[in-house]
């Protein structure tokens, strides 16, 4: 078994996969700022430690004492429509943070660097569904970022055979999500008005079209990657198939939730109105596996959510740009 890190342990995404690397035997250490995770989400049986990726001298100490075998670096500020108006700061955190854990990987012998990018990558495309062949061109600073860490990943390959593997998940949804950031994560934004007795906020007519993915289908692959040698080097789409738009989610959400179907339309925003991406090459190396349906996936995160309680939104305190910010995202 070997010693990991996961970087973002204490986020949604993170936790899950530090779950399921316990439970394979491995012996993790689950790294986390907090500016989006809670402690609590960290399972036992993995140690937490509260430090942020662009503290160098921490990273470095950290890397130089543990000497991790492996390093799944999660820990990220995704909110693709934010990131237009955090540039400075999503650079930082999304590039610079992965370029410190790429070199203190390179500097202390990591075998494999695995590395959660984001369908954000592709941007806009006539191809649909997207594949890992599809040309990226990013729209929004978020995935800009994204596509220059899978850029030096691919670099220090070649000049320092450092391994690694990328997944570029999408619209990832489940329990243990923090349903209060008002920025990300329809799915939580739309349950946690319905806990508060708001209306679902949509963008535009509700028309831009996504495939949700359950986060429960996507760890156990993510888990299995550093033991699989055909996954070394290569990009992998994962997520679910099938692709649905805003209005309907808001429909599924509400049934889930015993709900009203109450929503609210407010000016469309800059974003890509469809994204959904093939998964014929993840299935190809990991085998076929069973995908959860929305419907199920949406009963389990529903039922997490009503036990956990409404959080409140915090307001992102650090805007750099603010011409045409969304009137939806200011503080009311």
């Amino acid at each position: 078994m070997s010693k990991i890190l996961v970087t973002g342990g204490a986020g949604f995404i993170g936790s899950h996969l530090v779950e399921e690397l316990v439970n394979r035997g491995h012996e993790v250490v689950a790294l986390d700022d907090l500016s989006g995770g809670f402690v609590d989400n960290v399972v036992d049986g993995a140690r937490f430690m509260e430090a942020s990726i662009n503290d160098v001298e921490t990273i470095n100490r950290l890397f130089a004492v543990e000497q991790f075998e492996h390093v799944y670096h999660l820990a990220a500020y995704a909110a693709e429509g934010l990131s237009h108006f955090i540039k400075r700061f999503n650079y930082n955190n999304n590039l610079m943070g992965s370029v410190n854990l790429i070199n203190a990987s390179v500097n202390t012998g990591v075998k494999c660097f695995v590395f959660t990018s984001s369908i954000a990558v592709y941007g806009t495309s006539a191809e649909l569904p997207m594949t890992e062949k599809t040309a990226p061109h990013p729209e929004d600073s978020y995935g800009v970022a994204k596509l220059a860490v899978e850029h030096e990943l691919a670099a220090s390959k070649h000049m320092f055979d450092l391994d690694y593997i990328v997944f570029r998940p999408h619209n990832v949804y489940g329990e243990r999500q923090n349903i209060g950031d008002k920025y990300r994560n329809v799915v939580g934004i739309f349950m946690n008005q319905i806990l508060q007795g708001k209306p679902m906020t949509v963008f535009g007519d509700g028309t831009q079209s996504r495939a949700f993915s359950y986060i429960g289908d996507m760890t156990p692959i993510m888990a299995d990657a550093i033991q699989t040698p055909d996954a070394y080097n290569q990009v992998f789409n994962i997520g679910a198939d099938q692709p649905y738009n805003v209005t309907d989610l808001a429909a599924a959400i509400a049934q889930a939730m015993g709900a009203p179907n109450n929503v609210v339309h407010v000016p469309a925003r800059n974003e890509v109105w469809h994204a959904y991406a093939s998964h014929d090459k993840v299935t190809q190396v990991f085998g076929e596996r069973p995908l959860t349906s929305l419907e199920e996936g949406l009963a389990r995160m529903s039922a997490w959510v009503r036990q956990h309680g409404a959080r409140s939104s915090s307001e992102f305190r650090h805007i750099e740009i603010t011409k045409n910010f969304p009137k939806a995202w200011l503080k009311s």
